[in-house]
């Protein structure tokens, strides 16, 4: 067979795989992978520097699938690459990632070929897609994260990271706005190592694009600053390849090809129509479509003789051999660079350098406290000086949120400066959000941050975080009505509730200046969750902790911060945050008229729900039904705690313009009200 001929034979493969896992799930979008199997072929088979033995090689080239929808697409690859399997400890495994039984049960429970890439279910999948925008804008973190290795750990003749970012996207990705903040950013960043291919195809689920989408997306980017290709037709691979190469030419700004495709290619009654989108294209049609590509008509999940061959002969060899010489030089840089190597080592696997944690502050008790934000900031700064590969910033908030690095060296990553640590996201919550995961997914330790009220921009990525099971930081202040006269529009209530609700995301809401401490300490030591941090913009009283339990309780998601000095508790205070010393008030109150009041400091749901039940018991009796919880927040879900006959002091409506002091008079956050509230509970006055 001809080289054009089997080539012809890999990209048909890729199509009917495609066409036959939707029609075998009855869903799924079989359009774009028949239009784009080309593109696919051409940067997996052709351009990419990726070995399927080792899926998480440092220096391989990223791809990036936007519009995870077609998923197909990146199975069939997975699966005709060959890609081997690596599971949650970065242990390479001896099977494939994705077997032709898993492409067979598409869309179906426990198959490795899901509806959208799941980064952490199938190795190949370098992040998890499906909302549209996000994977573009996660390949924008990506992007930096090659230019801050390769300035640290790059020396002369040692190119240890030198990698290149492929995404593809269509018109969904770029209506979205996270893709345009991420793509304003990246241009303002001069990322040369990112290429993003837009798949125009002139299709949505509604109809044309005429209907809704009309802009001149070419000048669009342009105006971003990247330098701007078309390629005419999706089915040239030589003018695809050609592009490809004058992207990896171009250093000083990203790529955006556009490449004009046919959805539904080769069907002869839904190529060019939204019926192809997302819908499976019926038993009649497959037969047709298969005849235009000249391939069995009845034939189902065939891989021809030869296929498997060619793609191991393509990005197989080219990828091992790219693999082997990295492999070899590393060996070279870790004799001559010890140091460095073992930091580049310990990043791959999520660990941290001995003495990460040193210097951390311990804040004397004070009764003006500290704001939890400036608590944070010192302990940002330590922890950026001790661990090499930790880095962040903020949405335009550094100031505010107290986040930017600065002692001596640290600096702004701009474009004629890729060793800086300090990132300057713009104001842009969501692709800050997406930027930082992209960043943790090249297994640097990034933080992003801005106002708590915020985090609904950043919402959709701290929740994809979550589902990667990765450990992005997000930093939030303002976490409450400490800026009163702004009013309610930057006055957080529902937000921790909404936060909570996701599953496998750690919010810690700290208490004091050593609570913040302390969370930061757990956070660090993150390998597969992602944290969200809460603080305070008003000084918090910094608790005498010889008098109160020891700030380390943190890591139980909540303890006994203070009980009554003889006897079992006879009503539980429980908070969080700058409530704390609030109900510690209210405790003291309590103690002083005689009643057996204990204080629970309740920093995270999350952590103490992962404790044992007889920790739980221990903190929170049982029998002790008489509970206050006091939260500047919604009470929604606290009734878990607090159960149906104890009393909650939150939030029911949203705040209002006016100092702190009226505002936490006009909605009881007072420590006599408190107190109040627990007497009742006991029936005393």
């Amino acid at each position: 067979m001809t080289d054009e001929k089997m080539i012809q034979l890999a990209i048909n493969t890729i199509r009917t795989l495609s066409i036959d896992a939707v029609q075998q799930a009855k869903s799924g979008h079989p359009g774009t992978p028949m239009a784009l199997a080309p593109l696919i072929y051409t940067i997996w088979n052709r351009v990419m520097r990726f070995d399927p033995q080792d899926p998480i090689w440092p220096n391989r080239d990223r791809f990036v699938l936007s519009n995870g929808h077609a998923s197909m697409l990146l199975w069939s690859v997975l699966h005709l690459t060959r890609i081997q399997a690596v599971n949650a400890d970065y242990e390479r495994l001896d099977h494939p990632s994705v077997s032709l039984e898993d492409i067979r049960h598409f869309r179906q429970l426990d198959s490795k070929a899901p509806g959208h890439p799941e980064y952490h279910w199938v190795s190949g999948v370098e992040t998890t897609t499906g909302p549209l925008g996000q994977g573009v804008a996660t390949s924008v973190g990506m992007g930096i994260a090659e230019k801050w290795l390769a300035n640290r750990y790059n020396r002369p003749g040692f190119e240890i990271f030198d990698y290149n970012v492929y995404a593809v996207c269509g018109d969904g990705c770029l209506m979205e706005g996270v893709a345009s903040e991420a793509a304003s950013l990246a241009g303002h960043l001069g990322l040369g190592n990112l290429c993003w291919i837009y798949d125009n195809n002139h299709i949505t689920i509604e109809g044309k694009t005429r209907i809704t989408f009309t802009e001149d997306v070419e000048a669009r980017f342009l105006a971003y600053g990247w330098n701007v290709l078309r390629v005419g037709n999706a089915n040239d691979i030589e003018r695809i390849e050609h592009a490809l190469e004058i992207f990896r030419k171009t250093k000083e700004r990203p790529t955006f090809i556009v490449l004009d495709s046919h959805i539904g290619y080769g069907s002869p009654h839904k190529q060019d129509t939204a019926a192809a989108h997302g819908e499976p294209l019926g038993d009649e049609e497959v037969r047709l479509t298969k005849r235009s590509y000249g391939w069995p008509e009845d034939a189902k999940f065939l891989v021809p003789d030869g296929v498997y061959e060619h793609f191991a002969a393509g990005i197989g060899a080219r990828g091992a051999d790219a693999r082997r010489q990295w492999t070899e030089l590393f060996a070279t840089y870790r004799s001559k660079y010890p140091e460095l190597a073992n930091e580049v080592e310990l990043m791959q696997r999520r660990e941290l350098p001995a003495g990460w944690d040193r210097d951390l502050p311990v804040f004397p008790a004070d009764p003006k406290g500290v704001a939890g934000r400036d608590a944070s900031s010192k302990a940002l700064n330590v922890l950026a000086q001790n661990i090499p590969w930790f880095l962040g910033g903020s949405a335009d908030l550094g100031p505010s949120n107290k986040t930017t690095l600065t002692y001596e060296g640290a600096g702004d990553f701009e474009a004629d400066n890729p060793a800086g640590k300090n990132l300057h996201f713009g104001i842009r919550e969501h692709a800050m959000a997406a930027t930082v995961n992209g960043l943790s997914l090249s297994k640097l330790r990034a933080f992003g941050a801005t106002f708590f009220i915020f985090s609904d921009y950043a919402r959709p990525a701290i929740r994809l975080s979550a589902l990667m099971e990765i450990p992005s930081i997000f930093i939030f202040t303002h976490d409450a009505m400490g800026d009163g006269e702004d009013g309610p529009t930057h006055q957080p209530v529902e937000h921790l509730a909404s936060l909570r609700a996701i599953p496998g995301l750690v919010t810690l809401r700290p208490g004091d200046a050593n609570e913040v401490i302390e969370a930061y300490r757990y956070i660090m030591q993150l390998r597969h969750e992602p944290a969200v941090l809460v603080l305070s913009r008003q000084p918090l009283p910094t608790l005498d902790r010889k008098k109160y339990a020891p700030a380390s309780g943190v890591a139980r998601g909540a303890y006994v911060l203070g009980d009554a000095s003889r006897g079992n508790p006879e009503v539980i205070l429980i908070a969080s945050g700058s409530e704390v010393s609030l109900a510690v008030e209210a405790h003291e109150k309590l103690v002083a008229d005689g009643i057996r009041s204990r204080v629970v400091s309740m920093p995270s749901w999350d952590i103490f729900e992962h404790q044992t039940q007889e920790y739980q018991d221990e903190v929170l009796p049982p029998h002790v039904t008489a509970r206050v919880a006091v939260e500047q927040a919604s009470t929604f879900g606290w009734e878990r705690y607090i159960g149906r006959t104890g009393r909650m002091i939150g939030m029911k409506t949203f705040g209002a313009s006016a100092p702190l002091k009226e505002l936490q008079k006009k909605f009881g956050f007072e420590p006599d009200q408190v107190a109040t509230a627990a007497k009742e509970l006991l029936g005393r006055k």
